[in-house]
C-alpha cells in the first residue's frame, strides 16, 4: 500500500485529514508549532491514534511520518505534497 493510499484510507475511515490530526496532536501536547515536542514518542503517538480512532498500527505510522514530515508536507487548505530527499536537505 502507498503512503497516499494510507491517508485516503485514514480520511475515509475517520472523516480528518492529516492537518486534523495535526491540530488535535497540538491540542494534547504532542506537536508544538507543528513539530513533535522532544517528550513525545511514537508510541504514545500511536497509542492516542490506535484508542481513539481505532486505526491499526500502520496507519497510525502514516499519521506519525506526517507529524515527524517524513513522507509529506501537508498544506492547510491543499493537497498533501510529497517531498523529495533533495528539498528535504533544501530546509
Amino acid at each position: 500500500m502507498s503512503f497516499q493510499a494510507y491517508i485516503d484510507n485514514i480520511k475515509t475511515k475517520t472523516g480528518l485529514s492529516p492537518h486534523d490530526f495535526k491540530k488535535m496532536a497540538e491540542q494534547k501536547g504532542f506537536l508544538k508549532n507543528g513539530n513533535l515536542t522532544p517528550k513525545t514518542k511514537a508510541g504514545d503517538i500511536i497509542a492516542w491514534l490506535k484508542k481513539d480512532f481505532d486505526l491499526g498500527h500502520g496507519h497510525a505510522m502514516a499519521i506519525y511520518a506526517v507529524f515527524k514530515n517524513i513522507k509529506a508536507t501537508v498544506q492547510k487548505d491543499g493537497p498533501t505534497t510529497y517531498l523529495d530527499k533533495s528539498a528535504k536537505k533544501k530546509k
